[in-house]
């Protein structure tokens, strides 16, 4: 149940905090004066989108909170919702006081509230709302449906990915296989393996030039004259100096890394031989692995992992009879699964729709609507096993056939089916907001639709916004709205009107202020007759709260 709601900076509301009661709640106001504002206020806490022309002139965020109160197992736990919106578009969302998303701020605000705006009543035109509406009344339970629906379709789809027609796989499997074929003979060592060759590549390739430069070297180093036999001569110059034996030390081990290496380089070029078979071979291997990266990647490693990909897809083919002879009879086993699923929730809506029906119509006469005939239509079992196809009829005058709601029913009669259907399925949210619902009615039907509003606040908390003085009169509760302009702005307010404070503001819904004093009296036998008693009481709490 909704217990408080503040707003700030929101339409032509600089500030506005109201608290709220169970029973059957009516804003009313002069048109223009914000009450809609209200309702605009609860579908920003509960996750509806927001628009930032809803933000006060001169302002540069709206903010807006609302307690609710609802029931649990261990009693009862307060929720704090609120919701900012920045005129640069940005929104925040808040739940208890910690930072939400507006989806979770969604979720929350659809268990505890159940909006009808100004046109909320056309969504009953929608063949899922008349459905929806069938279900909830039954209390059907869809979900293992679903499950079924959503198996069949996970199924169907791996078949479709594995393949188009068999002419189609055949030429796919016919280049995969080629593919295959040419980079896996071609053996490739490792990614590395172009590079490894290039280098031996390049040492066959000029043989007599590199051994030429290593006997050189072997000469320089080892030979007469050469590096290790002046340093050998300068190390026995300074062996007998004293002063010089740290640099004696330092010569002999510069001698023995000159040995090593003039020994190490000539034993390289004792094994240089010349080999013109294996160059050409080197040859040929690297132009068949450039051949591979210009079809198959840019790298080597991009070949061999093109190969891989390549080889699954080549084997998720082949074995394709397997795989689907596999998938088929999961498919089978699905169907049957959903076609169980679809029979239960078909004759479930069967055996409730003759009932739904009955129940609208016995509103609807309680709404002013006498002679109203209202016909349920779920789809044949032959073609529509769970009966998906679900039309509400309605013949509202004696002679009529009854025809979709679509094609028959006015705009007053659209929101009495609409709020019929709220008076059957009692399951609904504890907290109710209409938004002008009795917009297109008057006379008899008014009264009707004002007494069935009371009546659902018996079980609900019921908040309206009404232009009606009869639908105003019957409520537990009276907000008045009201807008007055200072220094050229305009500013507006809500406020809970005492008993007595009623009888004004009903008769000036009556007449505008004209004939007041007989509205005035009018407004006195309005609430009389329709309304509660100054002493009366809501005891019953809502559903839910």
């Amino acid at each position: 149940m909704l217990v408080e709601l503040s707003i700030e900076n929101l339409g032509i509301i600089e500030s506005a905090r109201l608290t709220f009661d169970n029973g059957f709640t009516v804003f009313t106001g002069e048109t223009g004066a914000g009450k809609t504002m209200l309702v605009e206020a609860i579908n920003l806490v509960c996750g509806q989108r927001a628009e930032t022309t809803v933000i006060r002139d001169g302002s540069e965020e709206a903010h807006v909170e609302a307690r609710f109160v609802r029931a649990t197992q261990d009693g009862e736990e307060e929720l704090i919702l609120a919701r900012t919106i920045h005129r640069e578009g940005r929104s925040r969302a808040y739940i208890n006081g910690r930072m939400a998303t507006v989806s979770a701020l969604a979720e929350l605000g659809q268990e505890l509230v159940d909006i009808h705006g100004q046109h909320g009543h056309q969504r009953l035109l929608a063949a899922a709302a008349q459905r929806d509406s069938l279900d909830a009344y039954a209390r059907i339970d869809v979900s293992p449906l679903r499950r079924a629906r959503d198996e069949v379709v996970n199924i169907e789809a791996l078949l479709a990915a594995l393949g188009g027609d068999e002419k189609s796989r055949a030429r796919e499997i016919d280049l995969l296989t080629y593919q295959c074929e040419e980079i896996e003979s071609a053996r490739i060592v490792s990614a590395t393996e172009d590079e490894e060759l290039s280098q031996e590549e390049d040492l066959l390739a000029d043989v007599v030039r590199h051994r030429e430069s290593l006997w050189q070297a072997t000469e320089q180093l080892l030979g007469e004259g050469g590096a290790t036999e002046t340093t050998g001569q300068a190390s026995r110059g300074i062996a007998g100096i004293s002063s010089m034996a740290e640099m004696d030390v330092r010569l002999r081990g510069v001698l023995a890394e000159l040995e090593d290496i003039g020994l190490t380089i000539r034993a390289q070029a004792e094994q240089i031989e010349e080999d013109p078979e294996r160059l050409e071979h080197i040859r040929q291997r690297r132009q068949a692995l450039r051949d591979l990266q210009r079809k198959y990647g840019d790298s080597l490693a991009d070949v061999i992992a093109f190969g891989a990909e390549t080889r699954e897809r080549l084997n998720e083919l082949l074995g394709y009879s397997e795989r689907v002879e596999e998938l088929q009879q999961q498919r089978e086993v699905a169907l049957a699964a959903l076609r169980r699923e679809q029979k239960v929730v078909g004759e479930a809506r069967r055996s409730a729709a003759p009932k739904l029906a009955k129940a609208i119509e016995k509103r609807l006469k309680e709404l002013a609507m006498p002679h109203a005939t209202v016909q349920v239509s779920v789809g044949d079992a032959t073609t529509d096993l769970a009966g998906d196809s679900v039309v509400i009829l309605l013949a509202a005058n004696p002679g009529s056939a009854p025809a979709p709601l679509s094609k028959v029913a006015s705009g007053g009669e659209l929101a009495r089916v609409m709020l019929s259907l709220r008076l059957v399925l009692t399951s609904d949210p504890a907290t109710m907001v209409f938004d002008e619902v009795d917009a297109g009615i008057g006379g008899a039907a008014a009264i009707a639709v004002a007494s069935s509003l009371r009546e659902l606040g018996g079980a609900h908390q019921v908040l309206a916004v009404t232009h009606l003085a009869q639908v105003a009169a019957s409520a537990h509760h009276q907000v008045v709205v009201s807008k007055k302009v200072e220094r050229g702005k305009t500013f507006g307010s809500a406020q809970i009107l005492a008993h007595q404070d009623r009888i004004p503001e009903i008769a000036r819904m009556l007449s505008g202020g004209i004939a007041d004093e007989s509205a005035l009296a009018h407004a006195g036998d309005l609430l009389h007759k329709l309304g509660a008693a100054p002493t009366e009481k809501v005891t019953k709490k809502p559903r839910g709260a």
